[in-house]
C-alpha cells in the first residue's frame, strides 16, 4: 500500500510540474461522473445541488472580500500604466480577438464559439496569477492588486460583453437584470467581506487552505450540475475527439496571441522585467472560479451551460501548463543574469 501511495504521489508531483494538479483531475472526474450519472445533477428545488451551489457562490465571494486588505489595494494604485495594460488585455483585447472570428463560425459550432467569447470576457485569476508571477520573480504587489481589482471589474464588464451576443437563441442578455444579480450575488458579499476584514481577516488568512477547498468544492458542484444538464439533453453527441482537439488548439492560439501582443506593448512602453512579467501573466490568464460562478447567473439553468464551460475549462488547464513552463524558464534566466538586456522580451 505504501509503495502504491508513494507512486501516486510521484505521479501527481510530475503532473503538477506541468500545471495538471489534483483539482484539474477532479474537474475531469466531475465530467465523467456527469456522463455516467446525469440524473444526480438535474434535480430542482431549494435543496438541489444546483441551488446549493448558488448559495455557495455568495459565500465564495464573501470569503474573497474577507481576505482583501484596503491598505494593499491603495498601495497598488500608483503604477497606472501597468494596470491599464493588464485590464486592457483582459477585458478588451481578449473579447476582440474572439469576436473577429464570429462571422467565420458555422452554426453548429456557435455554442463553442459562445463559450470562447464568454471566457474571453472574464476577469483574470487571483491565486495562480500571483503564484506564477512570484515564481518568475515579477512585480508581486502589482499582481495582487490587478488580480483583485480584475475580479470586481468583471462583475460589470463581463455581462456588458455578453449582452452583445445571442445566448442559446433566446435573444440578447438582459444586461440590467444580469448586473443586478451579479451585484447581489457577487459584489455585495465582496463588499461585506471587505468591511469585515479588520475583524475577521486574520481568521480568513488562518483558514486560507480550508477556504480554498470550499471554493473548489463549489466549483466542482457547479461543473457537475452543468454537465449533467448537457449530457441529459444529449448536447455533446455531435462533439467528438477531433472537435475537442481543435478547440484546444484554438485556446492555445488565443493565449499566445494575447500574450505576445501584451509583451510587445510592454516593450514599446519600456516596461522593466518585473512589470512586463506581471502584465503578461495577469493579462493573459482567465478565472475558472469567476467563470463557473458567473455562468450560474448569466446562463441560469440552461442545458447549454456544460458546452459553454468547455472552452474555459480547456483554457484553464492549458494556461496553467504554459504559464508554469514560462515562469520556470524566466526564473532560470534570472538566476543566470543579474541584468536583463531587453526587459520587454519575455514572449516565447
Amino acid at each position: 500500500m505504501s509503495s502504491k501511495g508513494s507512486y501516486g504521489k510521484r505521479v501527481l508531483h510530475i503532473l503538477s510540474r506541468f500545471g495538471l494538479d489534483s483539482f484539474i483531475l477532479l474537474l475531469i472526474g466531475m465530467i465523467v461522473l456527469a456522463k455516467l450519472f446525469p440524473q444526480g445533477g438535474t434535480g430542482e428545488g431549494p435543496w438541489s445541488l444546483s441551488s446549493l451551489s448558488s448559495y455557495g457562490v455568495s459565500l465564495i465571494f464573501f470569503f474573497y472580500g474577507l481576505k482583501l486588505n484596503f491598505a494593499e489595494l491603495r498601495a497598488g494604485l500608483r503604477n497606472w500604466k501597468l494596470h491599464t495594460i493588464v485590464h486592457g488585455s483582459t477585458f478588451i483585447l481578449f473579447p476582440l480577438l474572439v469576436l473577429i472570428f464570429k462571422g467565420l463560425i458555422p452554426t453548429t459550432a456557435y455554442p463553442l464559439w459562445l463559450g470562447a467569447f464568454f471566457l474571453a470576457s472574464l476577469p483574470s485569476t487571483v491565486s495562480s496569477s500571483v503564484v506564477m508571477v512570484s515564481i518568475a520573480e515579477g512585480n508581486i504587489p502589482a499582481a495582487i492588486f490587478n488580480a483583485s481589482i480584475s475580479s470586481i471589474i468583471g462583475v460589470f464588464i463581463t455581462p456588458v460583453w455578453m449582452s452583445m451576443v445571442n445566448i442559446g437563441g433566446s435573444g440578447n442578455v438582459n444586461m440590467t437584470d444580469i448586473i443586478l444579480k451579479l451585484v447581489l450575488q457577487v459584489l455585495v458579499p465582496v463588499v461585506l467581506g471587505l468591511a469585515l476584514n479588520k475583524k475577521w481577516g486574520h481568521w480568513a488568512k488562518h483558514y486560507k487552505k480550508e477556504l480554498k477547498y470550499f471554493d473548489q468544492a463549489i466549483i466542482l458542484t457547479i461543473v457537475y450540475t452543468a454537465f449533467c444538464e448537457s449530457f441529459a439533453k444529449h448536447l455533446f453527441d455531435n462533439i467528438g475527439v477531433v472537435e475537442l482537439l481543435l478547440l484546444g488548439v484554438c485556446m492555445l492560439a488565443l493565449f499566445f496571441v494575447a500574450y505576445i501582443i501584451t509583451s510587445l506593448i510592454c516593450k514599446a512602453l519600456s516596461f522593466n522585467r518585473e512589470d512586463t512579467i506581471t502584465a503578461t501573466f495577469c493579462g493573459s490568464k482567465k478565472s475558472l472560479v469567476h467563470g463557473t460562478v458567473m455562468s450560474k447567473v448569466l446562463f441560469g439553468n440552461s442545458t447549454m451551460t456544460g458546452i459553454l464551460l468547455l472552452p474555459l475549462m480547456l483554457y484553464h488547464a492549458l494556461q496553467l501548463i504554459v504559464v508554469s513552463m514560462i515562469a520556470q524558464r524566466l526564473a532560470k534566466d534570472k538566476q543566470h543574469m543579474d541584468v536583463v538586456s531587453d526587459p520587454g522580451e519575455v514572449a516565447i
